[in-house]
Order: C-alpha cells, then structure tokens, then sequence
C-alpha cells in the first residue's frame, strides 16, 4: 500500500520532532529550534529517514497557509492600515538597502551587476513564517519592533512578485525580457486580484458563515474556514503572490466578521500540526558535507545574513524614526534567509547565474542562519546597550525621543505614563480631570499624531528606556510613574531605567502574569498590576454582586482574594465545602 511508506515517514518525523522539541525545551531553546534540528536528523542529508520529502513539504506548505491565515485573524484591517506608511517605507528602505550593499561586493570581488542584484534579491528576504510564529510566541506583534518588522516582511512578500519575474532575465534565462512595463502590469493585475478577492470576500463572507453556523456544526465550519483561507491563496497565487501573502490576505478579510474568534479558536490545532511540519521540511534542506568542503564561503554568508542583515533592517528602521532600541530589535528579527530565498535560488541557478556547488553554500547558510533564527530574536532586547552607538543617527533622521519644542516636561510633580494604548488613555483621562499634570511617553507614531490632531499636546512621541528621554521628562521630579505598555520584555527595561534614574520617583508597572510581579519589584516597580489576577478579582466581585450580597460583604472578599493572591498563602480543605480549596485563614 503506498500509504504505508507515508504513515511510517509520518511517525518518524513526528517521535524525531517530539525527541528534539524536549531537549530544546530542557536547554531553554525555543520549539522552533528543535523541529529544525529534527529536519536536518531525518533529511535526506544525514540519517534519511524520510523516503519522500516532497510530501513532507506538500503538507508544510498548507501549514504555512494557516499560519498567516491565523496571524492575519489577529491583525485586522484596521491595525494594518496603521502600519501602511512602515510597510512602504521601512520596507522599500529595507529590501533597497541589502540590494545596494549587494552590489557593492560583488563590484569589489569583480562579478558582475547582475550577480550583485540576484544575491540582493534572495538575502533580502527573510523568514516570515518563523518571524511571526516567534514573535506571536512571545506576544510581541504588536510591540513597537514588531510592527515594523510585519510591516517589512508584508513588502518583502509584495516585492518577490517583481524579484522573481526579473531573476530570469539577469541570467539570459527568458529571451524575450521584462519591461518596466511588464513588471508594472503585473504588479496592476496582482493588485486587482487582491482587491477583488478581498472585496467579494467582504460581501459573501459574513452569509457564507451565517449559514454554516445555523447548521450547529464544528466540522463544517472548520471546513468553511479552511476553504476560505486556502481557496483566497489559491487565487491570488494566480496573479503571482505568494500563498503565504495570500492567506495573510484571508485572514484579514475574515477578521473584519463577527465570526473571527471562533475561526481562530478552531483553526489554532490544525496549524500547530501543520506549520510544525514545515519547520522540520526547511531542516531536510540542511546539508553538513557543505561545511566541511567550503566552511569559509558558509561563514561569511551567515555572517551577511545575520549581523549584516540587521545592521542593514536596524538602518532601514532609524530612517522610518524608529528609536534606536526598537531598531536594533527590529533588525535583529529580520536577520535570517527567507522561504522565498529557496524559491530565488532556484531560478538563479535554473538561470545560470550561480553554479550547483554555490547554490548548496547558499541553502547551507540559509538553513543555519533560520536555526538560529529564534535565538537572535528571544536575545534581541538586549542588544539595547548598543542603543547609544546608533544615537546620533537617531538624532540625524529626527526619531528624537521627546518633541523638545512642545512637549511640558518641564512641569514638577507631575505623572509620567508610559503607553497611550486603552489603560493609559483610561489614566490620562482621569488625571486630566483631576487637573494632576502628566506627561505621555508613546513609542507610536500614528498614536502620537492622533493624540496630538485631538488637541493633547502633551503626548510626545518618546523611547521610555533611554536615559535622554527620561531627563528631558523629568523622571526625578515626578510624583509616579505608569507603565502600561503590553510588552513585558519593555516594561522590564522601562522600570530598570526609571529606577536607574530616579531611584525615589514611585513607579506602577502593568504585567501580564501574576509570576511577572517578583521580577519587576526586584528591578524597582513600586507596585505591579498583574492583569490575570484584577481580571480574577473584576468576576469575583460582578459575579457576587449578581448574587445579591451586600457591598460590604463584596469588599470584604474582593480584599481577602487580592491579600491570598499576592502573599500566595497555602491552601486548606474548609469543613463546610466537601473538601474544595479554600484559602487558610
């Protein structure tokens, strides 16, 4: 039978992939790693344990689908619309700067143009899959550096439309060339079928799931949801997209319905599965013997692809104003080869523009630099110590931590709050009301600017860690500080600079997890809101007020719950509740 041979490479790949993951997970890797690790045991390359990859890779790609599917679910139109100007600029800057730097040493090693343009086109892109999986891990998509790196990633998946089309002809592959205004007819045509996909998806999708749903079943629906988003890559593959840009596509049409929350709910296994299928198809590619015939030519390409490469985005970033920590973060997370470098590599080599042997250093150092992928992003926030190096350009390109000539810091006693996101808006709106003077520090530009087109002069556009910024705010002399931005990798630095500067200024620092609290207070916060916990206490208290105690009564729980809470006190069984927990008195 042959689908013996695929259920026995299946079990394989899935006992190899488990083994790997633990491991990973025992030397605090990230589960990325270890499926990568586990493609290169079972590749063709080392043990070959698996007889047919190319089934493998079949089921990674629809894994790949989901994943953007999914990570489009969670964006929405409207936060994408947000990022429109980074998508632009941060990513033309990004793609134009690795192209140039490209050419350049390909000149100095006397190739030609052309192979110069080719290497630009395949090292600029970067892994969007593992970028996005890592950083939705992390909850860090919609952080500062996150948002530009999705932004940059959205042009790089735009921009292989073209790439491809033109790799071609800088080997003398297709005779008959590619105009300017082939290019730009093709780009019309993609751009059509994306509109018209996503507007026939806006007026047929909200019936299509009403329907669905009145049936009461799961299964149709998760069929409904895995036809929408793999049928939108489909389509819009025809105009020449990606499938990974055409899913993203998908889930952002999806995400403007009522019915967004249950797609992902339902999703969410499915692409687990898959996408892990895919981690370990890239590590099939990995071939070791590279290392031994030619570890030179693999080292330097790791190196380009690593800290040049983010050398490279972190500039792109500070052009877009992007305060020097977030840029150098940023830059980090697109330090790697990207899945549509596969792609370009084999029409460059298809084209004659790189030999067999050269393209096997490539996807060597392809493969190596998205092993390490997941390392260089969960270690980026501390490459903040190289912040003050880039200052001066910071200074250059006007990302200016704080608006010198509006903002009011001079102002004594005032309240800084760090994030202009719903808790700080809840917060200024009070103090505000309270004539308590403030200061707004938002590392958001289109934040800032709408805050300011409504007539708040005092939210300034500001990197809370840098020591400048804290100055200019005025830490020393402030009555408290408020940090409620949500990434927790932030606020940790946020509260060490603050408590650097200002050892006696009180701050109030936003978690997460209760387990995020010790943390903080050891790097200063005065007092950690940990949102599972008030989250807890809000129920505990609605629920006990439907059901009619007094409000006394309802405060005197809602106090008990917060002192167990924060002291973790034991548990004891009370005598009057079957044995249920109760919290020792």
């Amino acid at each position: 039978m042959d689908d013996v041979p695929f259920l026995r490479d299946m079990a394989i790949v899935a006992a190899v992939a488990v083994g790997a993951v633990v491991l990973m997970a025992r030397l605090r890797l990230p589960t990325v790693t270890g499926l990568l690790l586990a493609g290169a045991i079972v590749g063709p390359y080392s043990l070959g344990l698996v007889d047919d990859p190319t089934t493998l890779r079949g089921l990674a790609e629809v894994g790949v689908v989901l994943l953007l599917f999914t990570i489009g679910l969670e964006i929405t139109p409207e936060r994408l619309l947000r990022i429109a100007r980074l998508i632009v600029g941060g990513g033309a800057l990004q793609v134009g700067l690795t192209v140039t730097a490209c050419v350049g040493v390909a000149a100095l090693m006397g190739r030609p143009v052309t192979h110069g343009l080719f290497m630009g086109f395949v090292l600029a892109l970067s892994s969007t899959a593992i970028v996005l999986q890592v950083l939705s891990e992390r909850g860090e998509v919609e952080a500062p550096h996150g948002r530009f790196v999705l932004a940059t990633l959205l042009f790089q998946d735009l921009a292989f439309v073209p790439m491809g089309l033109i790799v071609p002809i800088l080997g003398g592959g297709d005779e008959r060339g590619v105009t300017a205004g082939g290019i730009a007819l093709a780009l019309a045509k993609a751009g059509a079928v994306v509109g018209g996909a996503v507007l026939v998806s806006r007026a047929v999708l909200p019936r299509l799931f009403a329907r669905v749903d009145a049936t009461r079943s799961r299964e149709a629906f998760l069929m409904a949801v895995v036809a929408v988003c793999i049928g939108t890559a489909w389509v819009t593959s025809l105009a020449g997209l990606s499938l990974a840009l055409g899913a993203f596509l998908a889930g952002l049409v999806v995400a403007g319905t009522d019915y967004a929350h249950r797609a992902l709910g339902d999703v969410l296994p499915l692409r687990s599965v898959l996408t892990s299928l895919f981690f370990v198809s890239l590590g099939t590619l990995f071939d070791a013997s590279v290392l031994i015939e030619r570890p030179l030519a693999v080292g330097l390409l790791l190196v380009a692809l690593v800290p040049g490469k983010a050398l490279l985005a972190t500039l792109a970033a500070l052009v877009m104003r992007v305060p020097a920590r977030v840029a150098l973060t940023a830059g980090a997370g697109l330090a790697q080869f990207g899945e549509f470098g596969f792609v370009l590599a084999g029409l460059g080599a298809a084209a004659g523009l790189v030999s067999p042997q050269d393209t096997k250093v490539l996807l060597a150092a392809g493969v190596l630099s998205m092993f390490v992928a997941p390392l260089v992003i969960r270690g980026a926030p501390h490459l903040g110590v190289l912040a003050p190096l880039f200052r001066p350009l910071e200074r250059l390109f006007a990302s200016g931590a704080v608006d010198h000539s509006e903002a009011p810091s001079r102002r004594l006693k005032h309240v800084i709050v760090v994030g202009y996101g719903v808790a700080g808006r809840v917060l200024v709106d009070a103090l505000r009301r309270s004539g308590v003077p403030y200061e707004v520090l938002e590392l958001n530009a289109a934040t800032v600017r709408d805050a300011r087109a409504a007539g708040d002069p005092h939210v300034t556009y500001a990197d809370a860690t840098s020591g400048i910024t804290l100055a200019h705010a005025r830490v020393d002399a402030a009555r408290a500080v408020a940090v409620l931005i949500n990434d927790y990798a932030a606020v940790r630095r946020v509260v060490a600079a603050v408590h650097r500067h200002a050892p006696n200024t009180p701050v109030f620092a936003r978690a997460r997890h209760l387990a995020d609290r010790e943390p903080l207070l050891s790097l200063g916060a005065t007092e950690v809101v940990a949102e599972e916990v008030e989250a807890g206490i809000e129920m505990l208290a609605r629920v006990l007020d439907r059901l009619g105690l007094t409000r006394t009564a309802v405060d005197d729980h809602v106090r008990e719950a917060r002192d167990f809470t924060l002291t973790a006190r034991p548990f004891r069984a009370p005598p009057d509740a079957g044995g249920a927990p109760h919290p020792e008195k």
